[in-house]
């Protein structure tokens, strides 16, 4: 494959023998290595010709040096306090300035006149409000908007002026002073021979200085382009066919080089895959087929996907060359920073900065940081497992300073320092920078080279911030700084270190210029991708871009058209992989520029791939029993099964082993929003409280309207003892709190009503009593204990009943037994649970039955339909609620079932294939 470096230099050589007096410009960095290497081949002897990139050569020609965005950004805050009588603070600004920045860029590129330019802008917004009635309404942000179009042409010119007086700008500032002298610096370089290569679009400035060196007569310019492109009126070509056609140069000069590789056969393969991992992942398998790498390159116009591509290359790539970086904001330390950030600015939103608490989930992110995390458990693990442990036993959602500082104290020597210091109170936003500052000192003392790096790359993030921070002092809060801080690691990048010339190719769509290889590779070729969206972000109307000559996305669209087909030209092997599925990363469609290239080339291969699913039958968890879990076993039948221990077997015989045989109990954690478990607690324990006193009695309205007094104190009462260090003022806990108090106002209600019949007489006999009993089963050599806590057991006007509280929903179909045998369905639970308590105290108590017996539940979230009782009854108008001796009986055969299945070590505990969760 003849490259089109190799033609230029060929073409370059048959007229030029010496390179004392010559300049390459080139479109990119990266393509001054590879004219280098191309010249060293082709030459014997001689000097290298001067090569510099179109920046370089810009920069060269104005003589002034290019600011970067974050110091443009503050000088032109500097400038807008000025002009401003009221100025917006800083992180208002940067919402919009960055915006106009760009704009300024463009405008200068093309060498528009920016009066003229600003007051037509103007003069459509004043057109825009005018109505001939005189009815149009104006908002303050309409008027604030229009004020601030107005103020656009003082901005410039004032940023203007500002810059070149410190001889600095941004590129278009350069660009147009370039223009402006340009005519002095070809007399000056007239000896000089300049050969420009590579270039397509040019804005009107570098069209500018192109035709002024090149009517100098000894210089030329190179162009890139194939026949097919060139002399159709696709896309790709539009802009050197109109060079040809405008420039005075060219009524005496040809073009060169057009070259005709691009009708050449190819292997052309468009590859659609389901989601942007399968691009990535099915490019590894393609590059495991190749066996050299010096003529491949993997093309990403998407570039964020190279973090996935490199965790997905073949292990037969042995050197790689990087042209992007890797975005310093997706390497793990900068999680650590944030988290520094995110410490302060909750406690600022929390308003806890007074008092120095932090909120318990930053702390903890900061603590489990790798970094903060290795250099506190050296040797000290057990201090940060406890702390962590006592702060979810207290359910600590806030962390005082003493707290953290009983805690520090147990590190050792810098460690201690180094953990302190950011637990500091703030101050100030120097003093905040300078505390990161010393932490990465610090942390860069033991840490991998990889890791080191990191850090240095943050080391001179957070020194920039502090220059402007010394020299501008426009951001005073944390939020602001915070702000910079994302907006500078967003913009920076990691770079890596490769040989340029050897190995596989890992590059970004315009870093492809100039550059042609054998083998190509480009992922997203998406629509939306390549080209992006038409969505413009500038202050410049469409139709203003247009009337000016401003670029907009036909102009975009065509320069992507051009460098797309512009590397496929002398390739021999293409793949061109794109995203198939409709989701946030894409719209599923490929790039218009594949179909092009599709009606192009007749000879190209479709293809469609996705990930290879293994179909493999779930296995349910098994756990055999050996004679440790028997023992085990047998302990429980000391300690008592309960009935909700019983229940949970039937639902899950796995969680019933984990918790009654392993004993594993749920982890500690703190509850910043108050559980439903505890809601519950507290509603029991509440009305045990209320009842107490009545146990024995006849319940009274009287007796009822004392409990309603003292209700609401003794919810907030347990409420303290089971939500430890919790606020029930405020927000979502206040709800749930209030949801409490209605719980029992509303039960206490509803027995007052009860009583308040003359009719009905209600005795309470016993509250939250806890019963046991052993129960003996044939073929296990060992009594079985029963034990439960019975929620309340009262009688009704001679009906004894027993009572479980329930505070989620429950329904009649829920207590409905029809069949002993069908209780191991999952809706009976709740009626083996209210049969077990019923058992329980009728044993308990040697109950003879002569009294009728009832069991069932009170649904706080279902108080409308009273007490629901178990029914036997299969007619629904005759229901059958007794509990009677025979009943009981068959139960109980049920549930020694059931009992009897647990100690089997012949049935194993299998996990239900019907879990919900």
């Amino acid at each position: 494959m003849q490259s089109f470096i190799s033609e230029t230099i060929n073409d370059i050589l048959k007229t030029t023998t010496s390179f004392e007096n010559v300049v390459f410009v080139l479109p990119t960095q990266r393509a001054k290595v590879f004219v280098k290497q191309t010249l060293k081949d082709k030459m014997t002897v001689g000097f290298l010709p001067k090569i510099v990139n179109i920046e370089q050569f810009i920069s060269e020609v104005s003589g002034i040096e290019k600011a970067n965005n974050i110091e443009l950004l503050f000088h032109f805050y500097t400038i807008y306090k000025k002009i401003e009588k009221d100025p917006a603070s800083f992180d208002v600004f940067t919402s919009w300035a960055l915006t106009v920045l760009q704009d300024f860029n463009e405008i200068d590129q093309y060498l528009i006149n920016t009066e003229q330019i600003f007051d037509y802008i103007k003069d459509i917004e004043r057109l825009k409000k005018w109505s001939v009635s005189g009815t149009f309404k104006e908002t303050e942000l309409i008027k604030d908007h229009h004020f601030f179009l107005e103020k656009l042409n003082t901005y410039y010119a004032a940023l203007y002026e500002f810059l070149l007086k410190k001889n600095i700008g941004y590129q278009g500032l350069i660009y147009r002073e370039a223009c402006n002298k340009i005519d002095a610096y070809a007399t000056n370089t007239s000896d000089i021979r300049f050969f420009f290569i590579g270039f397509n679009a040019l804005n009107t400035a570098e069209e500018l200085l192109f035709k002024k060196v090149l009517e100098t007569g000894n210089s030329e310019i190179y162009w890139d382009l194939d026949t097919v492109f060139y002399h159709s009126k696709h896309q790709a070509g539009n802009f050197i066919r109109k060079y040809k056609k405008e420039w005075k140069y060219y009524e005496k000069n040809e073009l060169k080089i057009i070259g005709n590789s691009f009708s050449s056969p190819k292997n052309i393969q468009v590859i659609g895959a389901s989601k942007n991992n399968t691009q990535i992942k099915y490019a590894g398998e393609i590059l495991e087929k190749i066996t050299d790498f010096r003529n491949t390159a993997l093309v990403f116009a998407d570039e964020t996907l190279l973090p996935i591509a490199l965790n997905s290359l073949p292990k037969n790539i042995e050197n790689i060359n990087i042209t992007m970086g890797y975005p310093l904001k997706d390497i793990p330390t900068t999680n650590l920073f944030s988290s520094i950030f995110k410490l302060f600015i909750s406690q600022q939103k929390l308003q806890k900065s007074v008092v120095n608490e932090f909120y318990y989930k930053d702390v903890i992110r900061f603590l489990k940081e790798p970094l903060i995390y290795k250099s506190i458990t050296e040797g000290n693990a057990a201090s940060l497992e406890e702390f962590l442990k006592n702060i979810a036993i207290e359910n600590t959602t806030f962390i005082t300073k003493t707290t953290l500082k009983s805690f520090i104290n147990n590190l050792e020597g810098e460690t201690k320092e180094a953990i302190a210091g950011i637990f500091n109170s703030y101050t100030s936003t120097t003093e905040f920078i300078e505390r990161i500052l010393e932490l990465i000192n610090f942390l860069k003392e033991n840490t991998l080279d990889l890791e080191k790096e990191y850090l240095f790359r943050f080391f001179t993030a957070f020194t920039q911030l502090k220059t402007l921070l010394n020299e501008f002092n426009y951001f005073q809060d944390l939020k602001t700084l915070s702000m910079f801080f994302n907006q500078i690691i967003a913009s920076e990048n990691l770079s890596f270190q490769g040989e340029p010339l050897r190995g596989l190719q890992l590059m970004g769509m315009l870093e492809t210029r100039v550059l042609d290889f054998e083998n190509v590779i480009l992922t997203s070729a998406n629509e939306g991708v390549l080209p992006k969206n038409s969505q413009q972000n500038s202050f410049i109307p469409f139709d203003v871009k247009i009337s000016y000559g401003l670029p907009t996305y036909r102009e975009k669209d065509a320069i992507f058209s051009y460098h797309f087909f512009r590397l496929l030209q002398r390739a021999k092997n293409i793949f061109l992989l794109y995203n198939t599925e409709h989701d946030v990363f894409g719209n599923g469609e490929k790039s218009r520029f594949v179909s092009q290239l599709e009606l192009l080339n007749k000879e190209i291969k479709q293809k469609f791939v996705s990930p290879k699913i293994v179909t493999k039958n779930i296995e349910l968890k098994e756990v055999q029993k050996n004679n440790l879990v028997l023992e085990s076993l047998k302990q429980l039948a000391i300690s008592g099964i309960s009935p909700s221990s019983l229940t949970n077997y039937l639902y899950n015989p796995i969680a019933f082993y984990k918790q009654k045989v392993l004993k594993i109990k749920e982890f500690d954690t703190i509850e910043e929003t108050i559980a439903f478990n505890t809601l519950g607690t507290v509603v029991h324990q509440t009305l045990e409280e209320l009842y107490i006193p009545f146990i024995g009695k006849f319940l009274t309205v009287d007796g009822v309207s004392k409990m309603e007094k003292v209700a609401k104190e003794l919810v907030v009462k347990y409420f303290k003892n089971e939500f430890k260090n919790g606020d029930i003022t405020t927000g979502k806990n206040r709800l749930i709190f209030e949801v409490a108090n209605r719980f029992v106002h509303n039960f206490l209600a509803k027995e007052k009503k009860l009583v308040s019949d003359k009719n009905n007489q209600l005795k309470i006999i016993a509250t939250e009593e806890t019963f046991d009993t052993e129960i003996k089963i044939e073929g296990i050599n060992f009594p079985i204990k029963i034990h439960g806590n019975v929620d309340r057991v009262d009688e009704l006007n001679g009906v004894l009943r027993i009572i479980d509280y329930k505070t989620g929903i429950v329904n009649n179909a829920d207590l409905k037994v029809l069949n002993f045998e069908d209780l191991r369905a999952k809706n009976q639970h709740k009626a083996i649970q209210v049969l077990l308590y019923a058992f329980l105290y009728t044993n308990s108590k040697n109950f003879n039955f002569k009294q009728p017996i009832i069991g069932g539940i009170y649904s706080f979230r279902n108080l409308n339909n009273g007490f629901l009782p178990v029914n036997f009854s299969k007619n629904s108008r005759n229901p059958d609620s007794e509990i009677t001796q025979e009943k009981l009986d068959g139960f109980l055969e049920e549930v020694k079932i059931y009992i009897k299945e647990i100690y089997n070590k012949e049935i194993a505990f299998v996990e239900p294939p019907d879990l919900k969760y």
